[in-house]
């Protein structure tokens, strides 16, 4: 497994994999867990050629977020790719990324506007910004992403499609801890009461999922019960439960056909979210 630090040099072993076969890109920031090697094992079972991107992104992180207090541990992170199967590590710098001068950015209109966007401000021009270069500079035929972050991939799997990108995107389903929070480099900072308390979302999430299924087709009446087992079941303060349709990420007011039900908790410091796709 090779660690590549450059702009150009990653270009370079791209353009000579051309013809050998499939590439896959798995983009992280780094400090890994079980759910991106998972999305690591699936892009090696898709391609020939497995590029994991570790890079944590300053311009999708707000003026008030923690972009220098974001995990870091590189040795760890490599240890864990060698054994999940990638070939190279694509490890750039900041000024690698974004040389001076730098001026050039992507914007999905729309789908970036709500959910986390609305409280991240500038968020997924950031995302959809460096997964570009990513696309540009790694070239590879499919790149996976986690369920997860929802919105980031139905953001991403728009800005591919829109500028035709010769990228399929895969979103592959989201990893959870047994008491069934959604594995996130995050979660370091829970203490041990908020940990405790973290799996509320998912538990609110299976609540939606239920009230759904028995016939409940006001997206109010969910929500609002949501809100009401967060509070009831935890100190942590939310910042949204919504639902959207799947393509637009626009509200529903009436459950029908595919819907994205997701949220966002706040726990001291720490924002996690979560999300599960409901079809009525």
């Amino acid at each position: 497994m090779r660690v590549v630090r450059s702009v150009a040099a990653m270009q370079r072993i791209a353009l000579g994999w051309r013809g050998k076969g499939r590439v896959g890109l798995v983009p992280t920031m780094g400090f890994l867990h079980e759910g991106h090697l998972q999305l690591v094992r699936a892009a090696r079972r898709q391609s020939r050629f497995v590029v994991v991107s570790i890079f944590v992104n300053p311009i999708q992180f707000g003026p008030k977020e923690d972009f220098r207090r974001y995990p870091r541990d590189f040795a760890r992170d490599r240890r864990l790719l060698a054994s999940a199967g990638a070939d190279v590590i694509f490890y750039p710098s900041v000024e690698e990324m974004y040389p001076a001068g730098f001026a050039t950015f992507v914007d999905v209109e729309r789908l970036g506007d709500g959910l986390c966007g609305k409280s991240r401000p500038g968020h997924f021009r950031g995302v959809a910004t460096v997964v570009a270069k990513l696309f540009n500079i790694v070239l590879p035929e499919i790149a996976v992403f986690g369920a997860k972050d929802a919105q980031q991939a139905f953001v991403i799997r728009r800005m591919a499609r829109d500028l035709c990108f010769h990228t399929r995107i895969v979103i592959m389903p989201t990893a959870r801890e047994k008491d069934g929070l959604a594995m996130s480099s995050r979660n370091v900072y829970l203490t041990p009461e908020q940990r405790a308390e973290a799996p509320v979302l998912h538990r609110s999430l299976l609540l939606a999922r239920r009230l759904i299924v028995q016939g409940e087709r006001r997206a109010a009446r969910v929500k609002a019960a949501m809100r009401r087992m967060v509070r009831r079941e935890s100190g942590g303060r939310i910042d949204y439960v919504e639902m959207v349709d799947t393509d637009e990420l626009r509200p529903v007011k009436t459950i029908k056909g595919e819907v994205l039900v997701a949220l966002a908790v706040h726990f001291g410091k720490t924002r996690l979210i979560d999300n599960t796709i409901v079809r009525a």
